[in-house]
């Protein structure tokens, strides 16, 4: 579930309800960016985005381990246990369960104020890029009753937290399960689904395959944060997992949203 979800605690209260319901082993995934933007300010620490994607530099990263691995995912936890699910909040870094490599700086095409497009090098800072998800491991907890709850932190098995998007850490767990369960991977946000027009709100696409991605993409249909998410559900589905679907977090029985085939 997106960062969104996270701050609206109508939305949360119905997702973690719905969530418990859910029959079988089931895992969660959590963001929490505008948790993390709000105690930064309150710290006094700027937050500072590149297309969507947060720089953390040595005090952002103080802010996203406490925030995320903790106020965030133990709440979450709390929650859970008080619907009856046996949960337990992880890091990446806790039993070796995602490691991860700081990621290089790289070039990207930057849109200015003037809405030109500028070629600029990023340096992310301490931002993760997921190497391996323990899935053996996972799953012995799963099998044990135990519902992981999974917060955007990995490690880089050199004493370091890295910050990395929930979306992939939701992908490449879904993957490295896929090989000991049937899988469905549902990303929950605040939209319905995949828009086929932003400003109309029941303009959902209902499938989605492949072909109709890179089109979407190129015609500008598909834009933003919503081109990793779409593309770490093409890249899950590859690897083995049986469906990813994209909906509102209100919503997820797997009866409504985008299906990514």
């Amino acid at each position: 579930m997106g960062g969104a979800v996270v701050e609206d605690e109508a939305q949360l209260t119905q997702l973690l309800k719905d969530f418990s319901a859910i029959p079988g082993k089931k895992v969660l995934v959590h963001g929490g960016g505008r948790k993390a933007t709000q105690v930064a300010s309150q710290l006094g620490i700027e937050s500072k985005m590149v297309n969507g994607r947060r720089i953390t530099d040595k005090e952002m990263l103080q802010v996203v381990t406490m925030v995320y691995g903790g106020l965030v995912n133990k709440n979450l936890v709390a929650q859970l246990q008080a619907h009856g699910v046996n949960a337990l909040g992880l890091t990446g870094a806790d039993i070796n369960a995602i490691r991860s490599h700081q990621r290089p700086p790289v070039k990207m095409n930057i849109t200015a104020e003037d809405g030109t497009s500028v070629s600029q090098t990023i340096d992310f800072g301490f931002v993760g890029d997921v190497d391996s998800v323990n899935g053996k491991m996972l799953s012995t907890l799963i099998h044990e009753g135990i519902t992981p709850v999974m917060s955007p932190l990995t490690h880089d098995q050199q004493g370091h937290i890295l910050n990395t998007n929930a979306d992939t850490i939701a992908g490449e767990t879904a993957k490295a399960l896929a090989p000991f369960f049937d899988v469905t991977l549902i990303f929950s946000f605040e939209k319905k689904g995949v828009l086929s027009n932003p400003d109309d709100e029941d303009s959902v696409i209902p499938v989605i395959h492949l072909n109709d991605f890179k089109r979407y993409v190129a015609d500008g249909t598909v834009v933003g944060g919503m081109i990793p998410k779409l593309d770490n559900a093409f890249k899950a589905i590859e690897a083995g997992v049986k469906k990813v679907i994209i909906t509102q977090a209100t919503a997820i029985d797997g009866e409504h949203g985008t299906v990514i085939q």
